[in-house]
This record gives structure tokens, sequence and C-alpha cells, in this order.
């Protein structure tokens, strides 16, 4: 039995799914089992992982733990020697790329992930361990910008020549569908990335291209940002480390590797990819009037 923690979220989905697919027995732990709907045959528990003392019994009969930061929080170490002592043999962590990187410009932290605490966990438990690093989620398109893309043709948003080699989180969920069964990446810290790295700007424009928009990105000033930040109901620090990093790594190229494809034996899906897979979510709503 494999235990997924933040079964329902980014990565924890699409993994469920991938060890389902292989035939492994998956019991998928999350908050809020009335959101689950998983296949038959995965068994769904209810519990909050970031108090990790009031899911022991889920732990029963568990050999390997995916361990998400994001749905653990401050409670990683915690839960890594529970799952010890309940027997399990294998840890795998969702951390990030960035997680050597000055905490400042780690902007997840400020919305509670804790990726090197995660890290660290699965690496001093004693057991067998692998910590995942993927680059920025394809997906983070979605909270930036659907909602500015759904009301108008311009995307507002700063550096407009920051880069990133942004991952499809499906491929992330592959490779920790592969570590949690797998003994080739034991002891490792992949960084996980897609083929190619793209700048804020040329991510608007493969939107544009794949719904078919004519889209502009225009370069918004840091105020602006804070505000809209603030208005998605996240915390002025986020903004700051947002813009930190973003000051930080302007005009750099960053790292591109081929983990994906040389784990999972095929390319790793591109930005394009995954626009392409979810392209609603970046189209105007209909406004059909009356004739």
């Amino acid at each position: 039995m494999i235990l997924i923690t933040g079964a329902t979220g980014t990565v924890g989905r699409p993994l469920v799914a991938a060890l389902h697919a292989r035939g492994v027995a998956v019991r998928a732990l999350t908050r809020d089992p009335s959101r689950a709907a998983f296949p038959a045959g995965v068994e769904v528990v209810a519990g909050d992982p970031s108090r990790p003392e009031t899911i022991a019994a889920h732990l029963d009969g568990v050999r390997a733990v995916f361990l998400n930061s994001t749905a653990i929080r401050d409670a990683c170490e915690a839960f890594a020697g529970l799952a010890k002592r309940h027997g399990a043999t294998r840890l795998v962590a969702l951390a990030a790329y960035n997680v050597e990187q000055d905490l400042a410009l780690q902007p997840s932290r400020y919305i509670g992930d804790r990726n090197r605490e995660c890290e660290a966990a699965v690496e001093t438990s004693g057991l067998e361990w692998v910590s995942l690093r993927p680059q920025m989620y394809a997906s983070m398109a979605v909270p930036l910008w659907a909602g500015q893309l759904q009301l108008g043709d311009t995307v507002h948003w700063p550096y407009a020549d920051f880069a990133e080699a942004v991952v499809d989180p499906r491929d992330v969920a592959e490779v920790a569908a592969h570590a949690l069964v797998e003994d080739d990446l034991l002891g490792r810290k992949p960084v996980l990335t897609g083929a190619e790295a793209l700048t804020h700007a040329e991510m608007v424009s493969v939107i544009g291209e794949v719904t078919g928009r004519r889209l502009e990105y225009r370069e918004s000033t840091v105020v602006e940002l804070v505000g809209r930040l603030a208005a998605m109901g996240l915390p002025p620090e986020l903004a700051a480390s947002f813009v930190a990093r973003y000051a930080a790594f302007e005009g750099q190229t960053p790292e591109s590797t081929d983990e994906v494809s040389r784990i999972l034996g095929r390319p790793a899906r591109s930005y394009r990819d995954w626009i392409a897979d979810h392209a609603a979510a970046f189209s105007k709503p209909d406004v059909g009037g009356v004739v």
C-alpha cells in the first residue's frame, strides 16, 4: 500500500491515477473526501497531514509514502517519523528546484509550502528516500493569468523577460509514481523541468496561439502586482518574494534538465501541451445577448 498526501492537489491527483494505472494499491489522504472522485479501487481516507498524530491509523500497512509539503506544512519531520514507526520503508518528498536558494526567493513559503523542510525530513529519516525538485508548474498560468484573460486580451504582469523551464505537473506525478515503486532514483534529488525555457511574455504568447486570441503582455509595476495578488487573497509577503525572485534572475536562462525524459522514457510534455489541454481556462466567457 502507498499513501499519498495532498491527494486531490495539482500533483497528487495525477499521481493517484498513475499509481492506479500501474495496478498499485493506493490510499489517498485528503482533507475533503467529497472532492476525491477517484477510480474504483482507490482507497480514500479523510485527514489532515499537518497534524500527523490524527492520521496515524492511515499509515497501517503502508510501505511507501508521498510527502507533499503543501499538505503537510510544518509537520514534515513529525510525519516522516510517524511513517517510519508504522513500518513504512520509503519516503518520496515533493520539494522544489529552488530549495537551496535564499528563503526570501521562495514565494511558495508564504502560502505554507515547506519544501526545504520536507526534503530534509526524508533525507534524514533513515528510510529509503527520493526528493523531487520540480521547476514551476505549467498550471500556475491559471491562478496568475486566467482571471485577466477571461476579462480581456491583456496580461498585466511585471518582468516580461523573466524565464522559467516550466514543467507539466502530470510529468512530476509520473516521476513520483516511478520513485515510489522503482529503485533507480533512491537517494537522488532530480530537478524536473520542461524541455525549454520560456519568458513570461513567451508564455502568454503561447496561450494566445493555442486559444486563437491576439494577446498582449503589458509590463505592470510592482505596486500593481501587489494589488493584484492582494485581490486574490494572497499576502503582501508573497508579492514581495515574487518581485525579489524576478529581479534576482531576470535575463538569466534557467536550467533545463533531461530528468523527465530519462526517467519516463519519453519526452517531457511542453508548456504548449498543458495549455492545449486546459485552454478553456483562458477563454472569455460567452456573453450572448437577446437579438
